[in-house]
């Protein structure tokens, strides 16, 4: 481990819903504005420093609404006003890159995660996607799903597609595995790169994998988007209690 590795102390964002699950899932999983606030506000208590907002319509179902986002990331600044909100542009086989594209440009957000595959669905739009954010000084997270997504990212940027400081990762671990449980080793599966990046993984060994991340130099998302149990099975009461025992992990083993 290298002396800036040791150093390193990971930034926390906390994902405390995504797009596919619900209360049915765990009691505890903000759906509301109202939920998602209050969640962001424990986390922000426990350690987190930004959330990644997914938003929901009123059956409670993902969705990519403008005046949704805008609202809750208001109420969001208001109740927490020094978290960072990155919202999601996940199309969740509900929304084709127009419509992602359409919720930039409304939003206008500072920052963003958008899944490189997703936007590679339609490559007449990707200099577009890239454009706007630059444009409107909006923060890009590209999320990777695995080394292809990363060969594609690469060519984005050799063809100038991907604009100067539009470089942060987000690795994402255990999504397309068997039963979804993701494993630490899982990030020598990535190419090693300069710029900044931020892991999260699926399944009851989210925490250790964001501790392995941690130790080499990664940022780490946590929460219900990704993972409701411990390393025993055993369900968070809530996101704020996941949040705050990997606070603790990481003061023991990282720090």
């Amino acid at each position: 481990m290298t002396p800036e590795q040791l150093q390193h102390a990971p930034y926390i964002l906390v994902a405390p819903n995504g797009a596919r699950r619900g209360i049915s899932d765990h009691h505890n999983l903000p759906v509301t504005t109202e939920q998602i606030v209050a969640a962001a506000q424990a986390c922000f208590d426990a350690g987190a420093q930004g959330i990644h907002l997914h938003v929901r319509d009123e059956n409670g179902q993902h969705s990519l609404d403008a005046g949704r986002y805008i609202e809750t990331i208001a109420e969001l600044h208001r109740v927490v006003p020094e978290m960072d909100v990155q919202i999601t542009t996940e199309a969740a086989d509900m929304y084709d890159v127009s419509a992602q594209l359409e919720c930039l440009e409304r939003v206008c957000p500072k920052w963003v995660s958008i899944a490189v595959r997703e936007i590679a669905r339609s490559p007449e739009l990707v200099d577009k996607v890239y454009g706007v954010c630059a444009e409107q000084g909006t923060q890009v997270q590209h999320i990777l799903y695995d080394a292809d997504d990363a060969a594609v990212l690469g060519r984005w940027q050799e063809q100038g597609l991907i604009r100067s400081g539009q470089t942060d990762r987000l690795l994402v671990l255990g999504r397309y595995v068997e039963g979804q449980q993701s494993n630490p080793k899982e990030l020598d599966l990535f190419p090693t790169a300069q710029s900044r990046w931020m892991a999260c993984a699926f399944g009851r060994q989210e925490h250790e994998c964001l501790l392995a991340a941690a130790r080499r130099g990664g940022d780490v998302r946590v929460g219900f988007e990704n993972s409701m149990t411990d390393r025993d099975d055993m369900p968070w009461k809530d996101n704020g209690s996941s949040v705050k025992a990997l606070v603790v992990a990481l003061k023991e083993n990282v720090s």
